[in-house]
């Protein structure tokens, strides 16, 4: 079972190389909490599919975002 981090919950793409169908880079996409995943390299995100899969974490940049803007983001998808 996925157990809660304390890394931020978005992250953006930063190179979408081996995955163009499901990623965009400079898109910011929610992360998923996965503490398993992380320890082998990868983050799970929510893809353009609006499924969450596991990704190599080197395409992605976490970043911390203020409850508003995260409010804002999911209102918009």
């Amino acid at each position: 079972m996925a157990r809660r981090t304390l890394a931020g919950n978005h992250a953006v793409c930063v190179s979408n190389r081996g995955f163009p169908d499901s990623l965009v880079v400079r898109r910011v996409y929610r992360k998923l909490p996965d503490l398993a995943a992380e320890r082998r390299g990868l983050v799970r995100i929510v893809d353009e599919s609006g499924e969450d899969y596991l990704y190599p974490a080197k395409l992605f940049l976490v970043i911390h975002l203020p409850p508003a803007a995260t409010r804002a983001l999911r209102a918009a998808s």
